[in-house]
C-alpha cells in the first residue's frame, strides 16, 4: 500500500518508543501517605489494605528509610490519636500524635519532604471534619481549628501543608495563619476538588476516620459535577494555594485535565485507598499483574496532567522507574 502516514513506525522498537514518549515522570513527584498512631513499638497491618501499615512513632523511621533510599519524594502524614473529643482538639495539640511524628521524621530523615494532612476527621469524636452545630459542620468555626492545625504541623516540621477538609475558605485562613506567624514560605497544597467517594472506604479503617452519623456530601463533592470542581480549583488559586489537589485519581482524568488547563499551578493527585486496595486484592488472587496495572495508573494520571503523584504505590513505582518500566 501507499502510505504516507505510518505511526507503527514510532512504535518499532522499545528505546524508539521511549525516545518519543509523551509522558514522563520521575521519582520526586511521588509522595507516600503513612499512618503514625500512639504507643510503642507498634508496626500494624491495615486489615483493608493489604501491605499497608499503622506505624507508632518509635518503628516510623525504618519505613521512613526505605522510602529515602528509594527516591520518593516525599511523605504525607495522618495522624491517629488515643484521645478523641468534639472539637479535635488533639489535631493541633502542641504534643499531638502527627506533631511527634514530624518531629521524628525530620531527625531521621531530613531529606524526605514532609507533608500535614490538616483535617479534623481523624481526631473528632464524632468523625466529621469540623465542629458540629447539631448534626451539620460549622464552616466557619472549624476554620479557626484547621488554620490551629496546620501552624502546629508546621511549627513541628512540616515543610508543607494539605487542607483535605473542604470547608470554604480554609486555605484563605491557612495562608493567613502563617503568613502572621513567619511561615510565608512554607505552602499549601489544597486538596481543592475532593469528592465524596466511595473510594475513600479503606482510609476510613486505617485512621479510625468513618463518621458516626451521616455522611461527608455536604462539604465534600458530588461526583456528578465537573464545573462545581472548577469552580473549587479557581477559588483556593484565588485564595493563595500553591498546589491544587483532584481526589481521587483513578476515575478523575478528567478534572486533572481540566485543572491543568484552566491554573499555572503544580496539580497534585491523590490515588486513593479504594484503588490501592483493589489492585492488592484482584492481584493476589491471580486475576491481574499487579506492576503491569500500577504502572498503568500512575502512567494515566500523569498523562492526564499530574505533576505530584500521591500513592501507597510510591515505594514500588520508584522501583518500576529504576527498572526502566516507568519514566
Amino acid at each position: 500500500m501507499d502510505l504516507t502516514y505510518r505511526p507503527r513506525r514510532l512504535r518499532s522498537s522499545m528505546r524508539l518508543r521511549k525516545m518519543v514518549r509523551e509522558t514522563r515522570m520521575d521519582k520526586s513527584s511521588l509522595i507516600y501517605p503513612m499512618f503514625v498512631t500512639e504507643g510503642t513499638n507498634i508496626k500494624e497491618e491495615i486489615p483493608s489494605m493489604m501491605g499497608q501499615y499503622r506505624y507508632s512513632v518509635d518503628r516510623m523511621e525504618e519505613k521512613l528509610i526505605e522510602l529515602a533510599e528509594a527516591g520518593v519524594g516525599g511523605v504525607m502524614l495522618f495522624g491517629i490519636p488515643d484521645h478523641k473529643d468534639e472539637v479535635g482538639s488533639q489535631a493541633y495539640a502542641e504534643d499531638g500524635i502527627v506533631q511527634k511524628a514530624f518531629r521524628k521524621a525530620k531527625e531521621a530523615c531530613p531529606e524526605l519532604y514532609m507533608i500535614g494532612d490538616v483535617c479534623m476527621c481523624e481526631y473528632t469524636s464524632h468523625g466529621h471534619c469540623g465542629v458540629l452545630c447539631g448534626h451539620d459542620v460549622d464552616n466557619d468555626k472549624t476554620l479557626e481549628l484547621l488554620a490551629k492545625t496546620a501552624l502546629s504541623q508546621v511549627q513541628a516540621g512540616a515543610d508543607m501543608v494539605a487542607p483535605s477538609d473542604m470547608m470554604d475558605g480554609r486555605v484563605e485562613a491557612i495562608r493567613s495563619i502563617l503568613d502572621d506567624n513567619g511561615f510565608i514560605n512554607t505552602p499549601i497544597m489544597a486538596y481543592s476538588a475532593k469528592f465524596a467517594s466511595a473510594f475513600y472506604g479503606p482510609f476510613r479503617d486505617a485512621a479510625d476516620s468513618a463518621p458516626s452519623f451521616g455522611d461527608r456530601k455536604t462539604y465534600q463533592m458530588d461526583y456528578h459535577n465537573r464545573r462545581e470542581a472548577l469552580k473549587e480549583v479557581l477559588l483556593d488559586v484565588d485564595e493563595g494555594a500553591d498546589i491544587i489537589m483532584i481526589k481521587p485519581a483513578m476515575a478523575y482524568g478528567d478534572l486533572i485535565r481540566e485543572a491543568k488547563d484552566n491554573t499555572c499551578l503544580p496539580i497534585a493527585a491523590y490515588s486513593v485507598s479504594g484503588e490501592y486496595s483493589m489492585v492488592k486484592t484482584t492481584a493476589a488472587a491471580g486475576f491481574l499483574d499487579e506492576a503491569a496495572i500500577v504502572c498503568e495508573m500512575a502512567a494515566c494520571a500523569y498523562r492526564a496532567g499530574t505533576d505530584i503523584y500521591i500513592t501507597y504505590f510510591a515505594q514500588e513505582l520508584a522501583k518500576y522507574m529504576d527498572e526502566g518500566r516507568l519514566g
